[in-house]
């Protein structure tokens, strides 16, 4: 069977779990090069981790045994290098958020769209044994109907974490808590639920953090299919716990957190699904598994080589940075406002 060619965009802090997978998935891809601005940083980083690395973007954007580019640079390096390797036929795999704001993230939907390559997100959550199970549930109707949706992401971040220049600033990350930390969380809730139709939102910095965009947001939310629900999102709860989803439902009540599922059915039974893990929540932003990277990555390849679609497009991406843009905009107008069609 033939392998995946990748090239590597990007050897930051959040390339960690990416290389650990692909080491796992070296029967099914090979690593053609990686590349990062930094000289020092990509020679080190592929060192590290037994990878080539590349000089330049354009050379492995002309490499024809490149099929395609995971981009793990910040959310503002992201569409010029869309541009060169999709107009080169490469398909694209880029980690969360897809841009700074929703037009921006649209510019890269269009742009792989118009070269026809495939366009997939990092968004692994979904690739969880207990997330895959709830949306199975769901699917089935075993839960009916979803009448109210409850979702918090009570994270803890430093200070020190916001030192490092550009972050949680618009300029290069596009916000803070809601399209860093929170966008995962979100993307799987709307997997499960379907779109939301409006929110009614506060978002502010709190005396905690000295940074540019926010880190704490509370919001109600009306979903399209009649369900109502609450958002919590910070990076101010130390010392942090897991983000959570909990689905109360005509036949019961399932709630997501730590990688377990746990359904609380109005017969009085209970089923408990996953195991306990670390998401990052803390600390340590990085205190977590890289096997749902993993299987994502593997989904992508696969795809790629298939010809079908990823699990996550970038379509699906346009869906959780609209409802981000309408939170932003209901907290600065003071008022309840519609999520635009992405």
């Amino acid at each position: 069977m033939k392998k995946l060619g990748l090239a590597v965009i990007g050897c930051g802090m959040g390339a960690k779990p990416h290389a650990a997978a692909l080491k796992d998935l070296s029967g099914t891809i090979d690593v053609k090069g990686v590349y990062a601005r930094s000289e020092a940083t990509r020679t080190a980083f592929a060192a590290e981790h037994g990878f080539a690395v590349s000089n330049s973007l354009e050379e492995l954007a002309r490499d024809p045994s490149v099929d395609a580019a995971l981009i793990l640079t910040p959310p503002n390096a992201r569409e010029d290098i869309v541009r060169l390797f999709a107009g080169s036929g490469k398909h694209v795999l880029s980690e969360k958020p897809l841009e700074r704001n929703l037009e921006a993230a649209r510019r890269i939907v269009g742009i792989c769209e118009e070269n026809n390559v495939s366009l997939g997100i990092v968004f692994q959550h979904r690739f969880r044994q207990a997330s895959e199970r709830l949306a199975a549930t769901l699917a089935k109707g075993d839960l009916g109907e979803i009448r109210v949706v409850r979702v918090e992401v009570p994270w803890w971040r430093d200070q020190s974490y916001y030192d490092e220049p550009g972050r949680g600033t618009y300029a290069r990350d596009g916000g803070g808590v809601l399209i860093s930390q929170a966008i995962h969380t979100l993307d799987l809730m709307l997997s499960l639920t379907g779109p939301v139709a409006s929110v009614q939102a506060l978002a502010a910095t709190t005396a905690f953090h000295k940074m540019e965009a926010e880190d704490f947001v509370a919001g109600g939310l009306r979903f399209a299919s009649g369900a109502v629900g609450s958002l919590f999102a910070t990076t101010a709860a130390y010392p942090g716990d897991a983000e959570s989803i909990r689905l109360d439902c005509e036949k019961g009540s399932a709630l997501l957190k730590s990688g377990t599922l746990t359904i609380d059915w109005r017969s009085g039974e209970q089923t408990v699904v996953g195991e306990t893990a670390a998401t990052g929540g803390g600390a340590d932003p990085m205190a977590f598994t890289h096997e749902w990277h993993r299987d994502l990555i593997a989904d992508f390849a696969d795809a790629a080589l298939t010809g079908r679609a990823p699990r996550v497009t970038g379509r699906d991406a346009l869906q959780t940075h609209s409802l981000i843009a309408a939170l932003e905009r209901s907290s600065a107008e003071g008022a309840r406002v519609p999520v635009a069609h992405p």
